[in-house]
């Protein structure tokens, strides 16, 4: 019997290199149903989608995953396996995206195993007297915007530390990509009401994007508001190089261009 690390290792027998093909072909449907299930949730007027039943269909593999060979109950294309980063190996990737991107001014890459976007949360709860707050971004102007690979956004809120004051969001993949603009056209409940935010917090906006030939997916860049920007209407905010600085203290503007991450924002009091 091979233990799991053998079983995954680049070295693995020849004898075990089938299984595992169909182990990650399998995993990677799996993670198609669970995504499929996630835009399901998001959008509740709908009647279809992935249900609740579905899900439950997916036990019995999940409890023989090792061993499952049947036919998988769903249509589905498997989600590509994406790299996950063993420690160290992340600052040699750093080093091969300098020297791919000519290295001046590009900043880290700021790495991460890649999870599947879409986990917007619902809007919370209404108080006397509280506000809440409800941010639609619109979209982000990119040079190369069309050549950005599966791009979402992950919405944080973070106080001067950079400590999450509220649980972190990733929107749902674009919905469009057209001349130099990436369009969302998603709504992101903030998950806590606005008189509650410390002082100097921020909300922070990364943009990541997939890399196909590093099989990673990379902050491309980030943006963030003041809590002096929270008030109803349009915004229309700064890009900024990586690594995301959540601090605020090393800033560096993305480009000279003008493009920016347009957004508007709905206040809500009771």
């Amino acid at each position: 019997t091979f233990s799991q690390f053998k079983l995954f290792s680049p070295l693995a027998p020849p004898y075990l290199m089938c299984p595992l093909f169909c182990l990650q072909k399998t995993i990677g449907k799996i993670a198609t149903c669970l995504e499929l299930r996630s835009a399901a949730l998001q959008y509740t007027q709908s009647q279809e989608g992935f249900t609740l039943e579905d899900v439950k269909t997916l036990e019995p593999i999940l409890s023989s995953i090792l061993t499952f060979n049947k036919e998988f109950p769903f249509d589905v294309q498997p989600i590509p396996l994406r790299r996950i980063l063993a420690p160290g190996e992340e600052e040699n990737l750093e080093v091969e995206e300098e020297e791919e991107d000519g290295g001046a001014g590009v900043g880290s890459p700021d790495l991460f195993p890649a999870r599947v976007p879409g986990t917007l949360l619902p809007r919370l709860p209404s108080e006397p007297g509280m506000t809440l707050l409800t941010i639609k971004i619109e979209k982000i102007g990119l040079k190369d915007a069309g050549q950005c690979i599966d791009p979402y956004i992950t919405v944080s809120v973070k106080d001067l530390n950079g400590i999450d004051l509220t649980p972190v969001q990733d929107t749902p993949m674009a919905t469009r990509k057209e001349d130099t603009y990436v369009h969302f056209n998603v709504e992101i409940e903030i998950q806590k009401h606005v008189e509650k935010l410390t002082k100097g917090a921020a909300i922070f906006f990364e943009f990541k994007h997939y890399k196909p030939k590093k099989r990673f997916t990379s902050t491309k860049c980030f943006a963030f508001m003041e809590m002096d920007e929270i008030k109803s209407g349009q915004l229309v905010i700064e890009l900024y190089k990586k690594p995301t600085d959540f601090k605020r203290k090393k800033l560096q503007l993305l480009t000279k261009k003008p493009l920016y991450l347009h957004l508007l924002q709905t206040l809500q009091k009771d």
